[in-house]
């Protein structure tokens, strides 16, 4: 093993750990969320650590689907934010 591999086995590690983190803290702001807004907002950050964990994943097993799955995530989760800011902002989605 060559020590720029240990780097990135350490580097891909790390960032694991800090997209788990951040996403055990968007699930607290999610069920401890004051108000709507910070829901929704939680929800967005989710699917943005999503993201991140499939990227990560993609790069630890070197598979370059995972990079065309996260377009994919990443288009549903902005369609559905809007969608349920929408729904809560005027009770409605479709006019």
């Amino acid at each position: 093993m060559t020590s720029a591999s240990a780097f990135l086995d350490i580097a891909i590690a790390i960032a694991f750990l800090a997209l788990a983190a951040g996403q055990i803290l968007s699930m607290v702001r999610l069920v401890m969320g004051p108000s709507v807004g910070d829901r929704i907002l939680a929800l967005d950050t989710m699917v943005i650590n999503a993201l991140g964990v499939v990227v990560v994943l993609g790069i630890h097993q070197g598979v370059k689907v995972y990079f065309e799955v996260t377009l994919l995530i990443a288009m549903l989760g902005f369609v559905s934010t809007v969608a349920l800011a929408r729904f809560i902002l005027r009770g409605d989605i479709i006019e």
